[in-house]
């Protein structure tokens, strides 16, 4: 609720489908790029492969979204550009 209405619009209809088909092509590519590239380490799947340093519990602190900025945009009226409407070129396939 702490972004404005434009910015989601933008970014759903815009940047989120480029980001998508680009992630697609990536991981189409991962299996072979994987082979080629330590095939064998997978700190995900093993804990103990993991290299970076551990944090320790008393260097983390909690934010509540209380303390977070509200920024009231309820006043403010939309122009054509935000509301996300974009021409054909932009539009992904």
């Amino acid at each position: 609720g702490s972004l404005p209405k434009w910015v989601v619009n933008k970014s759903s209809q815009l940047l989120a489908p480029k980001a998508m088909k680009k992630m697609y092509k990536a991981s189409l590519k991962y299996p072979e790029w994987k082979l080629r590239h330590n095939p064998h380490f997978k700190p995900w799947l093993y804990p103990e492969q993991n290299r970076l340093p551990a944090l320790a519990l008393s260097e983390l602190s909690l934010q509540h979204a209380d303390s977070l900025e509200n920024i009231d945009e309820s006043s403010l009226a939309e122009t054509k550009d935000d509301r996300g409407e974009a021409s054909d070129e932009d539009s992904v396939n």
